[in-house]
């Protein structure tokens, strides 16, 4: 499957736009921006992201394409659902799914999102509201959580 990257310069670092002709399958954090494709999907995810980070955009719209077992699908998909400047607990996330015991495996699979801010994983935090782990560093996730104007959670 062919992929097309474009780079997005944003208040958390460059982001690196994945897409393939199935959709949205990555952003990634980097720290430099390298050779970007000429493709419709990733000027449109671009885009999206830009709006986002000024304000304009709470909701993406775009096509997602993500692999994995059901329960991380189940998951990713209740993450699309956690309102723009709202947070909630991994143990929310595991009620919500109905695996009300599997809260750590929840955790597990925000670690694995391989589409961060579009599926808002920055949105989960502990139940008793401190920032815990997220793969592009808590710093980001902080950040991601200010732009949503959540402030006042812990590290």
């Amino acid at each position: 499957m062919q992929e097309y990257k474009g780079y997005y310069k944003s208040n958390v670092g460059w982001l690196e736009v994945v897409c393939t002709e199935k959709g949205l399958t990555a952003i990634n954090f980097v720290d430099e921006c390298l050779t970007a494709d000429s493709y419709p999907l990733v000027d449109e995810v671009i885009k999206q992201l830009d709006e986002y980070f000024n304000g304009k955009r709470k909701i993406f719209n775009l096509p997602l394409y993500f692999e994995g077992t059901k329960f991380q699908k189940e998951v990713w998909t209740e993450l699309i659902n956690i309102p723009y400047g709202k947070t909630v607990s991994y143990k929310d996330i595991a009620i919500a799914i109905k695996h009300d015991k599997a809260v750590r495996a929840v955790g597990t699979t925000n670690s694995k999102n391989k589409i961060p801010i579009v599926i808002p994983c920055h949105r989960v935090i502990g139940h008793n509201g401190k920032l815990s782990g997220y793969a592009g560093g808590v710093w980001r996730k902080e950040k991601l959580l200010e732009n949503e104007e959540i402030r006042g959670l812990s590290i």
